[in-house]
């Protein structure tokens, strides 16, 4: 006879499903013969905690497009497992969560120490789940437990994507598969048929006109570029009718920002060219972008305007448009669609030249191509530097994932991606700690790549449990550790008043070596491509401890300034 945890796996893989990510726990642990006899089909990664895990399955899922799998026992997969799903939910990304209620085969009534069943006494998997994911079930049958994965896997798949969550009751993981099931079992692929809806066309030839007309047009290019993979298509499109492209953070790098036409990321913490750009624009085109005040300086009146400002809004998702603005036009369809449809009416390269000239204007006259060399302590360097050494290394087959923090701010300020679609960021939430996991993930989906994490030392000290999964997992991943001692953001922002937020000086060095992998450690702004290089060649997952100035302050990277 065929288990529940038998046929659960087999809908994973015939669902093109490949992964999940896991520390186990009871129920899930009845699971793992299931995926022990499935293994040449299905890999399973184990994790050192359950917020690692999570953290490798939305990274997973956001590179790849398709669902990775977050599993462990119910408690702690709803708790620490909470911080991946929540990234999922806000970036987009497809994961399905596969979860039970440990109540210890039918003890959820009586308050076990575990209970998440949502009886008296326990505490609920289902409810702390729902407001967090797309889809969420409570399978109590096998037949439940297996359409709940079927429908799991098509929440995660369709727009916009994100996590979908099926929770078992406990007892029912081990239980044999009726023979004849109630209600009928069919085979998954059926489920995910999925034509998806074309833009208007007419819409799309409006915006055609609108952009042709337009003096100084700008696109703002969001998560949705990224989802559609249309980064490419956007830059060709873009430099043919001298567009000029700023982006969201979730977009950092979708289009090569070395490209003339690229005005950097906008924001607070983004480049003060791309707000102006925007902020002089006559026609904003938002692809794929929400807006959010995250990246619009917190709705500055100066940035965005209604009424002044012709204002198009593009998003799969027609609830997204006229969200934060109130707009002109908006058109409901896949970024990629819009994108081809506009290159099949043709946009006029009249004013391509002027348009690209007036923007590398904006860019020399607010210093997108300037980076300030900043002074640093005797033995230390500057995050400036970091940015430097980086920018010198990156070449078109590396991946760099980016944590929380201040260096994060001087990467997103100073950093120009020089090809399209190489920056992973937690740009759903922007929890510390994501950086390195996230690195781990994107070797393993993507080996052919080389694979660079830059992180704070208090965010790499949260999930650098992620080191002994890099080495037994053999991945050639390289750990830049930004080491100023202390919360550097937070620092900065208390002046003189400086409490809870230094600390001791970690050897991340020696650290890595205690874990199985190797370790280096920078004290001069020269050794830093140096080092990269060298972390690179040796290979296997290796930590880089660069001593950062705890003095070197974030503020030069920010835009405050009035537009």
């Amino acid at each position: 006879m065929t288990k529940t945890n038998e046929m659960v796996v087999r809908t994973l893989i015939e669902s093109g499903v490949k992964r999940a990510f896991t520390l186990p726990g009871l129920g899930v642990t009845w699971s793992l013969p299931a995926f022990y006899d499935a293994k040449d089909d299905f890999e399973v990664v184990l994790c050192r905690n359950e917020w690692i895990a999570s953290i490798m399955a939305q990274a997973a899922g956001r590179i790849t497009g398709k669902p990775s799998v977050l599993m462990g026992q119910g408690p702690w997969v709803t708790t620490m497992g909470g911080l991946g799903i929540l990234e999922a939910h806000f970036a987009g990304s497809p994961m399905v969560v596969l979860t039970e209620t440990s109540d210890y085969d039918g003890y959820g009534q009586m308050g076990c120490y575990q209970t998440m069943t949502g009886d008296y006494g326990g505490a609920n998997a289902l409810a702390s789940l729902k407001p967090i994911t797309k889809y969420s079930t409570y399978a109590t049958s096998p037949e439940e437990a297996v359409f709940g994965t079927q429908m799991a896997v098509k929440h995660a798949s369709l727009p916009r994507m994100g996590p979908a969550a099926v929770v078992m009751k406990t007892s029912i993981i081990r239980q044999e598969f009726p023979e004849t099931a109630q209600p009928v079992i069919y085979p998954s692929p059926g489920y995910y048929a999925y034509t998806p809806a074309r833009p208007d066309r007419a819409s799309v030839a409006e915006l055609a006109g609108l952009i042709d007309k337009a003096e100084r047009p700008v696109i703002v290019a969001g998560n949705g570029v990224v989802a559609a993979e249309a980064g490419e298509a956007l830059q060709a499109l873009a430099e043919k009718a001298g567009i000029m492209v700023a982006t969201s953070y979730n977009a950092k790098g979708v289009i090569a920002e070395t490209s003339p036409v690229c005005a950097g990321m906008m924001g607070t913490w983004g480049h003060r060219t791309a707000n102006r750009v925007v902020a002089q624009a006559d026609l904003v085109v938002m692809l794929g972008a929400s807006m959010g005040p995250d990246y619009t300086r917190f709705r500055d009146p100066g940035l965005i305007r209604p009424g002044e400002q012709t204002l198009v809004q593009v998003d799969v998702d027609p609830r997204n448009a006229g969200w934060v603005y109130p707009v002109d036009l908006a058109i409901t369809g896949d970024v990629g669609d819009v994108l081809a449809m506009l290159g099949e009416i043709g946009l006029s390269e009249e004013r391509a030249t002027p348009r690209t000239e007036a923007g590398m204007d904006l860019k020399t006259r607010h210093g997108y191509f300037d980076l300030p060399d900043l002074p640093s302590a005797q033995g230390t360097v500057h995050h400036t530097d970091v940015v430097r050494g980086l920018q010198g290394f990156l070449g078109p087959d590396d991946i760099l994932a980016l944590d929380a923090g201040a260096q994060r701010i001087w990467a997103t300020f100073g950093l120009r991606m020089p090809y399209p679609g190489q920056l992973l960021v937690p740009g759903g939430t922007g929890v510390m700690g994501w950086g390195g996991p996230a690195a781990a993930a994107a070797k393993i989906v993507r080996p052919d790549k080389r694979v660079t994490c830059l992180a704070g030392d208090g965010g790499f000290m949260m999930t650098v449990q992620v080191l002994p999964t890099a080495v037994q997992q053999n991945l050639d991943v390289v750990f830049l550790v930004s080491n100023n001692a202390g919360l550097g953001m937070v620092r900065d922002n208390l002046g003189d008043k400086r409490i809870a937020v230094d600390f001791n000086d970690v050897d991340f060095a020696k650290v890595s070596e205690g874990m199985g992998a190797k370790g280096m450690t920078v004290y001069h702004p020269g050794e830093i491509r140096d080092a990269l290089e060298e972390a690179h060649r040796i290979g296997g997952p290796v930590v880089v401890d660069v001593k950062v100035d705890p003095e070197a302050s974030h503020h030069e990277a920010v835009d405050n300034a009035p537009l």
